[in-house]
């Protein structure tokens, strides 16, 4: 996972990938772009246009950092535990930003389902 994660863009499209998909399903929907069903109509992303904008904003605004651990998920919960880490539901239930959050991509989401699919 280390290699990949320093060799990775974080700000370019990454649907496939859970962890990348998350934050940008996050800072997309706060973003306020639009998400829409595709091919079979079970996956779901913004877009050529809105990936792009998302992958620009990302390369602007967004930083990355790590540290190597013998048990990362310990890490994650200590992180999310001590920081609040508001983008980050998992585990996250106390933070105040959490249930805006949770509704707000609740809300694209299902915009999304009622839209048809594109292709």
């Amino acid at each position: 996972m280390l290699c990949g994660l320093r060799a990775r863009s974080w700000h370019a499209p990454a649907p496939s990938r859970r962890l990348g998909s998350l934050l940008r399903l996050a800072l997309g929907c706060l973003l306020g772009l639009e998400l829409r069903r595709v091919r079979s109509g079970r996956r779901m992303t913004f877009g050529k246009a809105g990936e792009a904008a998302l992958g620009q904003w990302m390369a602007e605004n967004a930083r990355v950092r790590w540290v190597e651990h013998p048990e990362p998920w310990t890490a994650e919960a200590d992180l999310i535990a001590r920081h609040g880490l508001p983008l980050n539901l998992d585990q996250n239930k106390r933070n105040a930003f959490h249930s805006r959050l949770k509704e707000r991509r609740t809300q694209v989401r299902q915009r999304a389902r009622e839209r048809p699919v594109t292709s």
